[in-house]
Parts: C-alpha cells; structure tokens; sequence
C-alpha cells in the first residue's frame, strides 16, 4: 500500500527517469520523489542528439522533458551532477558517490541507462576521437562537424549502426567527407539483416559516403594529440581528422551487480533481469530503459531494447507498477531514423535468424516501401520507408500474429487494416 510518508527514488536523470516522476505524480503518489541524475544538464531526449540538434536544426531547450521550474513547481526533488554508488537492500538506502550521504527509499527505480562502448585500441586518447551518448557529446560532435565541413576534413565513423549512420548524414550535410568502417557486410546487418542493409548502404553512397566492410580499427594515428589516420585489420589506411566511435553500447549494470540484482548474460544481451511489470528480484527495486531486460511474451524471448519509445513507455510503467497497478509491460519496440530525405519507422523484432521471408510492399527503389519479416506467415517486424501513418496497423499484424497471404501483405491496393484478424 502506498502512503504519503513513502520516498520513491529514481536513479538515473534520462527520459525514462523524467517520465516515471512525471507517472507518479500524474497518478496522485504524495510522497517523496527524489530523482538522482549523474549529468549536470537537466533529464533531456536522446534522438535529436544524433538528429535534429546535431544539424543544427532544433534548438538546444527543445531536447529538455520538462522545462527546469517543472521539477519544483511539482515537488520531485531533482539532484544534477550526483552518482549513487552503492545501495544497500537490506537498509532500503542509496548512497550519494560524491559525499556518502545516504537517502532512504521505499521504492527504488533503476534507469541507469547504458553507455558507449570504446575502442580498445591504439590512439583513443587523442582530441579528435568522438563518441555520441550524452548532450554535451552532441555539441562538441557539431562543433567538429561544422569545421570539418568548412576545410573539408575526414570523418571516420567506427560503425554502421544507426548512431554511425545518422552521424554519417549529418556529416556530410554539414560537407565532411566521411569513411564508415564495419566488420558486418552491410550496414544494420545485425537488425535488418542483409537484404534491408545493402538499401541503406547505397543511400549513403548516393550522398558521397565511403564504406569499408568486413574490417575493424586497430589503431588511430596522430600527431602533436591531432588525429591523422585510422587503420584496420586489413592493412588499410584511412585519412582522418576526426574519428567517432559508434561501435554500440552497452547497460550501465554496475550499481545494480554489486547490489546482488540478478542479471542477465552478457551473451544473451545483458542488462538488468525484471519480470512483466519491470520488478527486479528485489521486489521494491524495479528497473526500466536501456537497462531492464524482460521477458516478452508475443517473442518469446528475454529483450533489452535501447530505444527511445522504450524509455518514453517504460519509465510509466514502472511507475505505475511502483504504486501498486497491475500492469504488464510488453509493448512491441519501436524506433525512428532519419537520414538525408529518408524517413522511417521499425516495429518489432526481428533479428537474422528468425523469420524466413522479407516481403516488400511498395517501391524500395525509390526508397517509398513497407519492409515485413514474416516467418510462417506471421510478421515479426516492419519498417516503413517515407511511407507514414502505418505503425498502428503494422503493430496489430505483430500483435495478433495473423497469418497473412504474401501477395497480399506485399500489395499496396490491399489496405493494411483488412489483414488484422
């Protein structure tokens, strides 16, 4: 039962955090919400980082959940720049890094988020070698773009997942010339398999982007702590003044371990294990985000999903199963891209390996389609390609696992909707 008197913490400042303080309130709790954020900028959205505000497009306060007053104006006491280093379970206590205070919860929420993975070679520890995660990261990478546009300079991008490749537009928007090192044979070859990949790979050619597939850094060159060159396993050479390293990420899992948590293996994705309503083997501790790994019925599988809409539906979530609602999270992921004049939409799961057919609808082309991972007739995932107001219908397709004609998921005269069961 939840009282007045109870203290919720929420560590970790992301859009899960903001959104599950924003949950509680919304939902009437009267305690104490306290919400511990590690970085000095108030909780903000991580798409336009590699989007919008990368291009300069979108203002700086347009990134922000909630405007700075919201925090006060609703009692959610917000600490910036803190680190909880350690929680003690027994004591339902977290303890602050930087001074060993200690704050008493009644529930604890984990969205510690995830961090970039780096590469363990020669040269990181020169200026030029970049990583995207945070805002500050963001302005400093346009900063780079802006001048390497300006004196046409070489951007290496380590990586050709979407992080790579929406850094990799923007970058030659801005007029760098920019190579894209990928061990895989295609870009996204991991989410989108080979046949969707090869499609993204020569939309970047198109704009002037090199890749070299089937390789990996081994060090990067420099002089006077400038970079010079970025070399690969191959024995190749590549001209740089700047590299990023968009090499995935991986969950910050750290408080939650020596905490005793149980955990998922790393082989099998890692990340924090909770059940259906985000509950971790401790039941007054729950996770979310980047680091929750749940169980996913519709998959029947174990997922940790890094995306936006994950964080945005999963902090509410958590905080609703916080307050005592019955609930089970198994929203179908879903995540957006954008690159040049491409546009578009993925929902579900669907990795190599599990479906047996891509069944296109539209013109791949002309990059206007509905991609489908069907196995056994059933969708497992879609993507839609400048085609838009379709996400619901492709979601009820993996929802209801209909079993669908493939002439007739692959015919644009056949409205989505009439094949939902």
């Amino acid at each position: 039962m939840v009282d007045a008197d109870q203290t919720f913490v929420i560590v970790g400042g992301g859009l899960a955090g903001a959104k599950a303080a924003e949950t509680l309130r919304a939902e009437g709790f009267t305690g104490r919400v306290i919400l511990i954020c590690d970085e000095r900028d108030h909780p903000y959205e991580r798409p336009p980082l590699s989007k919008g505000y990368l291009l300069g497009k979108e203002e700086r306060d347009s990134v922000f959940v909630h405007e700075p007053a919201w925090y006060a104006r609703n009692d959610v006491e917000l600490h910036l720049g803190q680190t909880v280093d350690a929680i003690d379970r027994t004591a339902k206590t977290v303890r602050f890094g930087d001074d060993g205070t200690l704050v008493h919860y009644d529930k604890l929420l984990l969205v510690t988020g995830s961090e970039p993975r780096r590469l363990d070679i020669p040269g990181t520890d020169l200026a030029g070698v970049h990583h995207l995660r945070r805002l500050a990261h963001a302005e400093r990478l346009k900063h780079v773009l802006t001048a390497l546009g300006r004196d046409n300079g070489h951007l290496v991008i380590a990586g050709a997942g979407w992080i790579g490749l929406e850094v990799a537009a923007a970058a030659r928007e801005y007029g760098a010339e920019v190579t894209v090192v990928e061990p895989g044979p295609t870009p996204l070859h991991s989410v989108l398999g080979p046949e969707l990949g090869e499609l993204f790979a020569e939309l970047h050619r198109e704009h002037g982007v090199r890749f070299h597939f089937g390789a990996r850094l081994t060090e990067i060159t420099g002089q006077d702590g400038m970079v010079l060159a970025a070399r690969t396993d191959d024995g190749e050479e590549h001209p740089a003044h700047d590299v990023l390293a968009a090499i995935g990420a991986a969950p910050r899992t750290g408080l939650a371990e020596a905490a005793g948590l149980t955990m998922v293996d790393r082989a099998q994705g890692g990340g924090i294990a909770v059940d259906e309503q985000l509950r971790t083997s401790d039941p007054d501790i729950y996770a979310a985000g980047d680091v929750a790994a749940f169980h996913h019925a519709l998959f029947d599988t174990r997922l940790r999903v890094e995306h936006w809409a994950n964080a945005l539906n999963g902090g509410p979530a958590a905080a609703r199963a916080m307050l005592g609602r019955e609930l089970t999270y198994d929203r179908v992921p879903y995540f957006f891209s954008d690159q040049y004049d491409v546009g578009l939409e993925y929902s579900g799961w669907a990795p190599p390996g599990t479906y047996d057919q891509v069944v296109i609808r539209g013109d791949a082309g002309k990059r206007e389609f509905i991609a489908f991972w069907v196995k056994e007739g059933r969708v497992l995932a879609g993507m839609n390609v400048n085609v838009w107001d379709v996400t619901d219908p492709i979601q009820q397709l993996i929802r209801t696992r209909t079993q669908v004609d493939s002439e007739a998921l692959a015919d644009p005269h056949v409205p989505l909707d009439s094949l939902v069961s």
